[in-house]
């Protein structure tokens, strides 16, 4: 049997030459055929600029925002004060029935405190909650250990008193609900003489009592602000900013599956500051934050593979030196998008509206 099987059909002998050809060809059309089925690489998504105006500009300085859509209408929160930095923090609200009108609702403060970067999220019960940074700051433009507060409100127009739910020294940068729990990552706000600088993830049942899940889960160079979000399935994602030397100056993507105690990191290889992200109804994801173009500012959206852990900017809004800190809405097929920017002289907030496809 071994004899005939070395034999051609047409007679003539196969000797090993022979059969190395059609071995290299066999080879050959299967990797064909496997790579024919591969399904195609996702494309990126394009982005195109629809409109933009200014919502917010009557305090010296405007910045730092977060955007929902929240009972049938817009509620876009962010900070005024005097300078970027300063004793005077405040967290104005403005309320929207269409994205075009805007009033203000609220103006909320904490005597002793620089209220600064404000997060929205909407509870299990339905209530807006507003989570921010508070700096006990003393003297303008003075350094000092940043903590985390919150409130409430049931209307948008009358909230709850800001109290603190994370004590200076540990910043509770943005919270997002998932099964009646809310989820944010902490990070050292002041890093004092050990240079200790890391990450956890926070978790509470209400939104003002907060326990750690994990202690430390992130801790390479400086990392700083982190948004996480969930997929349908339940995976938590993250965008972590970092502020270390050049090298290690780039944001990581992380992914981890319930009960969210083991993570997976990969280097994004761009600065992203103030870093939020969205998921789009075709499952997409489209990130924004402060990105770098010849190491000048703008603020802009990216594509998020989450697959790959890999980011594409896809479009610069209008933007520039003091910039970035985006809210996402996505509403009626369209991107609103709210960020705070220097580029028409002092720092304002503006609204965008983006088609993506």
């Amino acid at each position: 049997m071994r004899e005939r099987s070395n034999r051609a059909f047409d007679g003539v002998e196969r000797g090993p030459v022979w059969c190395t050809v059609w071995i290299m060809r066999y080879i050959y059309f299967c990797a064909v055929l496997v790579f024919t089925c591969q399904p195609a690489t996702a494309a990126a998504p394009t982005a195109k600029l629809i409109s933009v105006k200014k919502i917010g500009d009557q305090a010296p300085h405007c910045a730092f925002t977060d955007l929902a859509f929240w009972k049938g209408h817009f509620v876009c929160a962010f900070r005024e004060g005097r300078a970027h930095v300063a004793t005077d923090g405040k967290i104005r609200i403005l309320s929207s029935p269409d994205g075009e009108n805007w009033s203000s609702s609220a103006l909320l403060a904490l005597e002793g405190f620089d209220l600064r970067d404000a997060g929205l999220s909407v509870t299990p019960d339905d209530r807006l909650m507003l989570i921010g940074g508070a700096a006990p700051r003393k003297n303008e433009k003075e350094l000092v250990p940043t903590g985390s507060f919150i409130a409430f409100s049931d209307d948008g127009v009358k909230w709850t008193k800001p109290q603190i739910v994370v004590e200076p020294g540990r910043w509770l940068w943005r919270v997002n609900w998932r099964d009646g729990k809310a989820y944010g990552i902490s990070y050292s706000s002041f890093r004092g003489a050990s240079g200790a600088s890391y990450t956890s993830l926070l978790v509470s049942d209400d939104g003002i009592k907060y326990r750690e899940l994990v202690p430390k889960l992130f801790d390479e160079e400086t990392p700083t602000e982190a948004t996480v979000r969930f997929d349908e399935d339940g995976t938590m994602y993250c965008v972590q900013r970092r502020d270390g030397t050049p090298r290690w100056k780039s944001a990581m993507f992380g992914a981890s599956r319930p009960p969210y105690t083991e993570w997976k990191w990969r280097d994004l290889g761009m600065h992203v500051g103030g870093p939020n992200f969205i998921r789009l109804p075709t499952g997409q994801w489209i990130a924004t934050g402060r990105f770098f173009h010849d190491k000048k500012p703008k603020t802009d959206l990216a594509w998020l593979d989450v697959e790959k852990g890999t980011i594409e900017p896809i479009l610069s809004l209008p933007s520039g030196g003091d910039t970035s800190y985006p809210g996402l809405v996505w509403h009626d097929g369209v991107l609103w998008v709210s960020y705070y920017s220097s580029h028409e002289g002092k720092a304002n907030v503006y609204l965008a509206k983006v088609s993506i496809e």
